[in-house]
């Protein structure tokens, strides 16, 4: 007690978690810098972008599959709800006419504001979780997942009927909407003075990624454990489970949503029948390869599987000669066939994933314990 006040404790951050904070503040920092002084063009910007993109939608899903143990397939229709509102609300007035060519403009007749739209796309994408969740969240196991996996297939149908065109252009593109390259600053003459094109997703995620860390270690993220480890122990100590089923799917949903605002930012158009199933099963995969119930393993595996989907791999496509030898099996689609055999490899050989259920500061913790051990040795 303090002046008859009681006395607030503050809970000091340990040596790992400052660590994992550094760290995290550096990798910023050099993406700033890298995107200073090396080309726009360079392929290592658009990993960079993919992947800080598809890393938030695989930590969204970490948080529903990995920490509550809801097996939901409906990533990529709520991708797409929120990718057609971004694009719906900010396209210019003055474009919307060529946008919506053959619905006479369109039905909505304003633009708002990216940041404000890129939020609209997460409670858009709220909303339909929860009005999806209600009857699907009662189901479990493989029926949730065809249940959600079906609720995507049919969004995608129908942003793609003619009928309701004047707002989502029917199966035409939706473009001409601000796109990661708007964030840079340009002079007068319309030179880019400042790159920010990378750095912006990389803010965006890390403050949703942030607050996703932050619900996880809450005492709402304890509950859903529980609910993921024993749903009968859950109730039984008290938890509401249709409540926090629900917490969970519709925050799971908002992240995925804001996911698809940021991946038209990133494409520069947006198209329903981009966000096919099989969008679902890559996000589903970085989840695995990263470790189901750890949001590192998320990041990591994400910026991995786009780097090497995208970059690392794409010589793989095209044909070589060497010394007037043609190098044999390299042809347009081995580069997925040798993708395939890596994934299969890491699967085999890392069974709960790269990193299991640890998380960085975890790692900071390890090596330090070992390093005590070896300094008490000798």
């Amino acid at each position: 007690m303090t002046n008859g006040k009681p006395a607030v404790r503050v809970k000091k951050l340990d040596r790992a978690t400052l660590l994992t904070i550094i760290v995290i503040a550096l990798v910023y920092v050099l993406a700033f810098v890298l995107e200073q002084v090396m080309p726009s063009t360079s392929m290592l910007f658009t990993v960079l972008k993919k992947g800080a993109t598809y890393a938030l939608v695989a930590v969204s899903m970490n948080l529903l599959n990995g920490f509550t143990g809801l097996f939901s397939l409906g990533q990529a229709g709520f991708m797409l709800i929120g990718a057609y509102t971004y694009a719906i609300f900010t396209i210019p007035v003055a474009q919307r006419l060529s946008v919506y060519q053959y619905y006479d403009g369109g039905l909505i007749q304003f633009s708002l504001p990216v940041l404000v739209a890129v939020a609209l796309a997460g409670v858009f994408a709220a909303l339909f979780a929860f009005l999806i969740g209600l009857p699907v969240l009662r189901l479990k196991s493989d029926y949730l997942a065809i249940a959600t996996l079906g609720f995507a297939e049919i969004i995608r149908a129908i942003f793609q009927w003619d009928k309701i065109g004047l707002l989502t252009n029917g199966s035409n593109l939706l473009r001409l909407f601000p796109t990661f390259n708007d964030f840079n600053i340009r002079n007068a003459q319309g030179e880019v003075v400042l790159h920010l094109s990378t750095l912006v997703p990389f803010l965006i995620t890390g403050v949703c990624v942030a607050f996703i860390v932050l619900l996880i270690n809450s005492s709402f993220g304890r509950a859903f454990k529980a609910i993921r480890d024993d749903e009968t122990a859950a109730e039984a100590m008290g938890i509401n489970l249709a409540r926090h089923k629900m917490l969970a799917f519709c925050t799971s949903s908002f992240f995925a949503g804001v996911g698809g605002a940021m991946l038209a930012m990133y494409a520069n158009s947006v198209q329903a029948k981009s966000f096919t199933t099989a969008m679902t099963y890559e996000i589903l995969l970085m989840v695995v390869i990263g470790g189901i119930g750890s949001i590192t393993g998320s990041v990591m595996s994400s910026f991995l599987f786009v780097a090497c989907s995208e970059w690392w791999l794409r010589f793989l496509d095209q044909e070589q000669v060497w010394n007037g030898w043609k190098v044999p099996l390299l042809r347009n689609g081995f580069r997925l066939v040798v993708f395939s055999v890596i994934i299969m490899a890491v699967v085999l050989f890392f069974r709960k994933g790269i990193m299991g259920t640890q998380e960085l500061p975890d790692l900071f913790r390890k090596r330090r314990k070992l390093n005590g051990k070896e300094g008490g040795r000798s």
